[in-house]
Order: structure tokens, then C-alpha cells, then sequence
């Protein structure tokens, strides 16, 4: 007995933790920074990690009302209809439950590239096939209406991401409804903004609603999650906000309580906390920047909470950075060999990222010139910390 055949899947790959990389070097755990993830670097909310606490003891029942009660307040913030959102494990279960309802065996799913693997992989689960539309490092993943249906062919599913990981670029509300109108009928747009809150742009759910000046539509759902700006990764909760006519879907592929007692309690203590949501914004603006000015390397403009930075061989950098501490995200999983992903951290660990980063990339400069010069004994000492 063998599972069907899954040569065409791929593994996702996470960011490393600072327990697997300090295990792995025999170090320390309190040597490292922990860059990689996009994870809030101000914790959870205050309010949130109170809820889990008091919570606990009610993790033997079912969450019926807490997961109603969320569902409430998701909608009241969002001005939308408790039967439009669509709770989940995280924005990949959100993910799952639209493909449930949306893709028939050999359907297609269009996503960009790079761009979260979740999509891709979430579409081939359910039986359907990806295909790709690029974002141009050459032009700064600009996202457009034109690169998007320039690609189109009929697909079920159309992924945008805005902001864009691992790029932090946008689009703009009008170009996401030229998506919507041009492409067929029975076309979803999904628009992720995972990165939402740290973006300078309306959400996609006034699109859905017929707001500011647009016409409601039916063919656009977007997910939002409470991993980034809310400090909730650990819990896994997300959602998905969905057309009115998509309401009843939810019951038919929703996997039963997938979003736990602990994880509803969490989040809407989360919701309420505001302070923290615009301290970990604000962190993010004033990292971002930083980073932008202070590496000796191109740093794309971002509006997300992470920057990329084209540091010519990613590997190298990224390992020679982890070794001194600093564990950042090699791109080249995202077919990016040449890049690496810094989150927006607090402004020690974001000093400390710029300054490691730079030192890198002189002593890669360094050993450059020294090989082309016909010296091969100049080398990177990855083992040199300045912590």
C-alpha cells in the first residue's frame, strides 16, 4: 500500500528556528536573532496572551461560542456579514476551504512566481494544476492588471498578493477589479493580504462590499490572518472574507472546529488590542526604512513587515549571517538565489541585521578581489560575532 502519487508536490519550506539552528551549531539559543519568519517581534498581544491563559482551562469543550463570537467581531470590523467569513488553521487553511469550494478535478489555479508555495500546493491537493504569471525582479514586482491576464487562460483561481511576499510590493484596488472584470465568470480572485496591516492601501473587501466608488462584486475573496501584525502565528488562525453568494459554501468544506477554542479566544482579545497592532506598524515603517538606507546592497521598497535584499549569492550570505547570528530567509526557494528576506525586527535587532549583513557582504567583497588578484587564502570566518 503506497499514497497516490505525489511527485509533483512540493515541500514547504519555513524559515529556521533559532532552537534548530542553535542545536545544529552547538550554540547557545540566546546568540541568535531570529529574522526569517515575518514574525511580530513584539510578541503576541498583552490581551491575547491574558485570553490563552484564562482559556485554558475550557480547552475540553468545543469552541462553538468562541468561535461564533469571533466570527461576530471579524464581520463587525469589516462591515461584512457573519456568513462571509470564513474562519481557519491559519491563512493556508482559509486557502484549503476556497479551494474546496472552487476547484473541480484538472481545473487551474494562477499564481505568481515567485509567491507563497501554499497556493500552488493547496490547488494540486485537491486535484487541480498550477500555472505561473511572473512578477520581474527587473521591475521591481511591479503587480499589475496587464502581467496578470497577459498570463490568464481561463484558470478557476487567480492568487494575488498584496503586499507581496517576498517582495512587499502592492497593487491597486482599480487593477485587481480590471482582473475581476476581464477574466471569466466563474474566475475567483483571491487577494491575500496577510501583510495588510503593515500596507499603506484599502483592502480588497471594499470590492466585495461595492465600496468607495466600486461596484460589489462576486468573483473576489480575500484572506487575512492573525500571524503578523496580531503576534498569533503560534495559535494558526486566519480567514477568509468571502462574496455574500459564497455564504453557505463555508459549512460544506469547513473541516469542524478547525479553528480552536484557544486560537478564537486569543484572536479576539487581539482584535481589541489596537495599541499593539500599531506599535508592531510602527516598528515595521521605521525597520523597513532603515534597512533600505543602511545596506550596502539594493533593498526593494516594501509594505510588508520584511525587506529583500539582492545580495548576489543568498546562500552564502545567509549562512555566513546565521553563523554570526542573525538568521534571516535565503530566497532561493522562492527562485530568488540571489536574494535574502530580513523581517522587520525591533530597532536592536534590526541594527544588528544591517550591521551583520554589511560586514558579509565587505568580507565577500574582500575575498572577491583577493581571488581575483590571484590570493586564494582570503576567506569569510563565519564563525566571527559581533552580538
Amino acid at each position: 500500500m503506497q499514497p497516490r502519487d505525489l511527485s509533483d508536490h512540493v515541500a514547504y519550506e519555513a524559515g529556521r528556528g533559532i532552537e534548530e539552528v542553535a542545536r545544529e551549531l552547538d550554540r547557545d539559543p540566546s546568540e541568535f536573532v531570529k529574522l526569517a519568519s515575518n514574525e511580530n517581534p513584539h510578541g503576541p498581544s498583552p490581551a491575547a496572551a491574558v485570553a490563552l491563559r484564562e482559556a485554558a482551562s475550557s480547552v475540553s469543550s468545543y469552541p462553538k461560542a468562541a468561535h461564533a463570537d469571533l466570527t461576530a467581531a471579524v464581520a463587525d470590523r469589516w462591515s461584512v456579514a457573519d456568513e462571509q467569513v470564513w474562519l481557519a488553521n491559519g491563512g493556508d487553511g482559509a486557502i484549503d476551504y476556497l479551494s474546496r469550494a472552487t476547484l473541480e478535478p484538472d481545473d487551474t489555479v494562477l499564481v505568481p512566481t515567485p509567491g507563497f508555495a501554499y497556493y500552488g500546493m493547496s490547488a494540486r491537493f485537491h486535484h487541480g494544476d498550477v500555472r505561473e504569471y511572473a512578477l520581474s525582479k527587473a521591475e521591481e514586482f511591479e503587480q499589475t492588471a496587464a502581467g496578470v491576464l497577459e498570463s490568464y487562460d481561463g484558470d478557476r483561481i487567480v492568487y494575488l498578493t498584496s503586499p507581496h511576499n517576498p517582495s512587499g510590493s502592492t497593487i491597486a484596488l482599480p487593477e485587481i477589479e480590471t482582473i475581476a472584470e476581464e477574466t471569466d465568470d466563474d474566475t475567483l480572485v483571491v487577494v491575500d493580504e496577510a501583510y495588510g496591516e503593515f500596507a499603506d492601501r484599502d483592502s480588497a473587501i471594499a470590492l466585495i462590499e461595492g465600496r468607495d466608488g466600486f461596484d460589489a462584486r462576486d468573483d473576489v475573496a480575500v484572506l487575512r490572518t492573525f500571524s503578523k501584525a496580531y503576534g498569533l502565528a503560534g495559535v494558526r488562525l486566519g480567514y477568509a472574507v468571502v462574496p455574500d453568494s459564497w455564504a453557505d459554501a463555508y459549512a460544506r468544506v469547513n473541516t469542524p472546529f478547525a479553528a480552536s477554542e484557544l486560537a478564537c479566544r486569543a484572536g479576539l482579545a487581539a482584535l481589541d488590542d489596537e495599541e499593539h497592532v500599531e506599535r508592531t506598524v510602527e516598528t515595521a515603517r521605521e525597520s523597513r526604512e532603515y534597512m533600505r538606507e543602511e545596506i550596502d546592497a539594493h533593498v526593494w521598497e516594501s509594505e510588508g513587515n520584511f525587506v529583500l535584499v539582492d545580495v548576489g549569492d543568498a546562500e552564502t550570505v545567509a549562512e555566513t549571517m546565521q553563523r554570526r547570528g542573525v538568521i534571516v530567509r535565503d530566497c532561493t526557494s522562492f527562485g530568488l538565489p540571489g536574494c535574502i528576506r530580513i523581517t522587520c525586527g525591533t530597532d536592536e535587532e534590526t541594527e544588528r541585521a544591517v550591521e551583520t549583513c554589511n560586514e558579509v557582504l565587505a568580507d565577500l567583497e574582500t575575498e572577491t578581489e583577493a581571488d581575483a588578484g590571484g590570493d586564494g587564502d582570503a576567506s569569510i570566518d563565519p564563525e566571527v560575532s559581533d552580538t
